[in-house]
This record gives structure tokens, sequence and C-alpha cells, in this order.
């Protein structure tokens, strides 16, 4: 895909710019009890590899307090663990899963050597060709957040660029932003506080996987440590990823 055709696509946002207004709210969670999390609507991430080598599945490092979900990350006490560090994660998979639409999620960061928040979806159901829709990740003490699509195509074929799959993009560092997805039939659009940074188009291609964007997804909330974001600093720990609601809309008919 030529750049003077992502132009096109791109321009695209401005010209939908009233009808993306036009949402209705068909979901949320705004962390109002403290304790656990609603279990209705979110599960905690069980410990496996990569983001989630140091989770936790109970609410240790996943709660609600003062109307605000608390993601920790922070140096492990418990002598029958041997891992390092504990983090906190939840899902919505299996509780809730949407297809197009809008989300928004309201957080506060927390910034240390070796942090990796995020804010994502994957595909409620296992898929042949893969899809993942980074909403937000930030990492160590940076001042931008990334958004970045995955997909078959841009993994696997390695066509990162054709259309370009991923931006970063300045934030309010110690301060509550809202990372947001508008997703439509034909592209998606990330978006920081209400303004849209970057649209990921689907595009004509006999590649296979550039698209595989028309299925549910669920949410994910996780604050991670190690892995992209490198070197852990104990030093720098206990932090936390502060959510303080998350909004799912539908275009209004």
């Amino acid at each position: 895909m030529s750049f003077a055709i992502l132009g096109i696509a791109l321009s695209a946002v401005g010209k939908n710019d009233k009808k993306s207004h036009n949402w209705k709210l068909v979901w949320e969670d705004t962390f109002d009890k403290d304790g656990s999390p609603d279990s209705t609507k979110w599960s905690y991430i069980k410990r496996s590899g990569g983001c989630y080598s140091y989770m936790t599945n109970t609410d240790k490092d996943s709660y609600i307090k003062e109307g605000k979900l608390i993601l920790r990350a922070q140096n492990n006490t418990d002598p029958k663990d041997t891992a390092h560090f504990t983090t906190g994660g939840i899902q919505s998979r299996g509780k809730y899963s949407f297809r197009y639409g809008k989300i928004e999620v309201r957080a506060k960061l927390g910034a240390g050597k070796g942090t990796w928040p995020a804010i994502w979806l994957m595909p409620e159901k296992d898929q042949p060709l893969y899809g993942e829709i980074d909403i937000m990740e930030q990492l160590n003490h940076d001042s931008i957040i990334y958004q970045t699509i995955h997909s078959h195509y841009t993994l696997k074929l390695g066509f990162k660029d054709d259309p370009p799959h991923s931006t970063t993009v300045k934030y309010n560092v110690g301060k509550f932003n809202i990372f947001g997805l508008e997703w439509y039939s034909d592209r998606l659009d990330l978006t920081l506080n209400g303004k849209c940074t970057f649209s990921y188009p689907k595009i004509k291609t006999d590649k296979p996987g550039q698209w595989t964007f028309d299925k549910p997804y669920y949410i994910i909330l996780n604050q991670a440590l190690g892995g992209w974001a490198g070197t852990i600093d104990p030093r720098e720990l206990p932090l936390q990823m502060e959510v303080d609601w998350v909004k799912v809309y539908q275009m209004k008919n």
C-alpha cells in the first residue's frame, strides 16, 4: 500500500468525525466497590510466559480501592513463591467481548525501570491467523506510549510498513489519560485523550492475515514487568497502574 493510499485512509478519519461521535454506551466498569474486581466482568490473569511472567491470580495485586482499579507491581515477599516479583492483571475473556465500536480506558500509569503496563484486546475465540490490538503500552520511564496492531500479516509476513502498523505518542506523565480505540469494519483508529493518533486501514492484498479484526475481542488490563521493558530495578518497586473506568460504546442506529 502506498503512502498516498494511506493518506486517503487517514483523511477518512476526518470525514467520519461527525459519525464517530454518535456513540451509545453499552458496557462499563467504574470500579466503585472496594475489594476484588467484579467477577461477572473480569477474571485474574494467570501466570505464564512473556508479559504474564509474574502475574498473581488473586486480589493481592489486582484490587479496587477508593473508586480505582489498582494493578500492582512489587517485590515478592512470599517465601512459597519463587518468583522475584509479582504483578496484577485482569481480562474480560469469556465474560465480555465486542466487535466494532469504541472503547476508552481512563488510567494513570506508574513508571519504573523494567515496567510495562498495557491496555489491549485479543480475539475471544482462537483463530488461525493472529490478531492483537495494543491500545496502550508504556515502558520504563518513557514519556511516550506505543500503539500497535499485530497480525499474521505484520508478524509472520513482516509487512509492518505497508501500511504502518504502529505509532508512538507523548502522554501526560503522572496524570490520568484516556486511552482509546474506535473500531470500524474498514479501519482501527487509536486515540489518546479523545484525539486520533493513528489509523490502521483494511487494504486489498493477496497476502493472508492483514485484516483479522472482524471477530469479537476481549479486554486486557495489566501491569507487567520485564520482557520488552528489559531489566527490572527492584528499588523502584512497588508501583501501580490505576484505572478509573472502562467504557465500551456502539454506534447508534
